[in-house]
């Protein structure tokens, strides 16, 4: 088995709206997936149909291999968490999971602390009431809602969303630990794209319900790279100074910075013929593009989420 998630054109549409148009998926066993889009994208329609939740106008998927009937058994191994988790606020964190377990009919001794004590939530009180958690305190939970029945990939849509910096924090921890510890492939969305960087093993960006590109992210890392970023009272002949030397492809950014992706080892000739031809050098540095201006470049810039 290639992929524990594979889609085959997965297309769904409302009325006269197509949320998600002919979009192929690939998600390995054991990768954290980055799923990044901006609001509206489709990300949470590709994530309801993958999860059973939502039927596809057209196009199919399988499941560790699966399709059809016997992909539908192969639900039961996904856990989802999509949008906000469905708490009872008055419960404690050990109650809420306890009546999902019943539910689900497993009963071993222990199994509820067990999740607690995987989510970070072994300490709270057992008779306090979720609703009086910290957002971050309800989104683990809800992790470990997801995780009730030792599912073999679990689906959250935006579990970082409105977060604190601890909270963030403490998400992804948990996030690489399942990964890690317990094996479980992770399918993620999250408009805080710096830090899906930070978890993610692979990524699918989403625009307008198309999926634009798939990449790991050994090859995100190939294909952002290190530029050397200059900026000069005289952008124009600063640019011919650049060509004469051979340094063609120099972008103009759109801040009046000039971003140069070849000749990174020639800053100091760079800065030198500047000088010399009496260019005003304002500054010049080494940077190294992040995942969101990978995406805003992509998409034509805008807000993403």
């Amino acid at each position: 088995m290639e992929y524990i998630l594979e889609t085959q054109n997965l297309t769904k549409i409302y009325g006269q709206k197509e949320a998600v148009k002919d979009v192929n998926l690939h998600i390995r066993e054991g990768q954290i997936y980055g799923l990044v889009g901006r609001n509206g994208a489709g990300k949470t329609t590709i994530m309801r149909m993958i999860s059973g939740l939502a039927r596809p106008t057209r196009g199919s998927y399988s499941l560790f291999g699966k399709t059809g009937l016997a992909m539908q058994k192969m639900l039961k191994n996904v856990g989802v968490l999509i949008e906000y988790p469905g708490l009872y606020p008055k419960l404690s964190a050990y109650e809420n999971l306890k009546i999902k377990c019943i539910g689900m009919g497993i009963k071993p001794k222990g199994y509820v602390e067990e999740l607690l004590k995987t989510v970070g939530l072994e300490n709270t009180d057992k008779k306090k009431g979720a609703g009086s958690f910290s957002l971050g305190m309800r989104q683990r939970l809800g992790i470990a809602l997801a995780l009730v029945g030792d599912p073999r990939m679990i689906v959250l849509d935006e579990p970082i969303n409105g977060l604190d910096p601890q909270g963030i924090v403490e998400v992804r921890e948990l996030l690489s630990r399942l990964r890690d510890e317990k094996g479980i492939t992770i399918m993620i969305s999250s408009h805080i794209l710096d830090e899906l960087a930070k978890v993610a093993d692979a990524y699918g960006i989403i625009h307008e319900g198309t999926l634009l590109d798939e990449f790991t992210a050994a090859e995100l890392h190939k294909r952002c790279g290190k530029s050397l970023i200059l900026r000069t009272d005289n952008t124009a002949q600063t640019l011919q100074l650049l060509e004469n030397m051979g340094l063609c492809g120099t972008i103009h950014e759109p801040d009046g910075s000039l971003r140069i992706r070849r000749g990174m080892d020639r800053a100091k000739e760079i800065s030198r013929a500047i000088v010399q031809a009496g260019i005003g050098l304002e500054e010049i540095y080494l940077r190294t593009m992040t995942l969101e201006e990978y995406y805003l470049g992509m998409t034509g810039g805008g807000h993403n989420g």
